[in-house]
């Protein structure tokens, strides 16, 4: 399910945190994470009800977005 068009994506994709460099496991994609973000803002469902097969695990999506918006990340792609 794409939520973004390439173009969107890539007005983003500059914005976002970079794992490399990192310990540990890298990132999972963040467009998919983005998409889901998004889908869940539009509809309004529940964090658990966010379709795995779309945007993985809905707990990463969630992990995600609560880390990004603590570290003002959300803040400067809503910009």
């Amino acid at each position: 399910m794409r939520l973004l068009t390439d173009e969107q994506w890539a007005r983003l994709a500059p914005c976002l945190p970079r794992s490399a460099g990192k310990a540990g496991r890298p990132f999972a994609g963040h467009r998919r994470i983005i998409e889901g973000i998004i889908y869940r803002y539009r509809t309004g469902v529940p964090w658990g009800d966010l379709p795995r097969e779309a945007f993985g695990p809905w707990q990463t999506v969630w992990k995600r977005h609560r880390r990004w918006a603590a570290d003002g990340t959300w803040d400067t792609i809503l910009a």
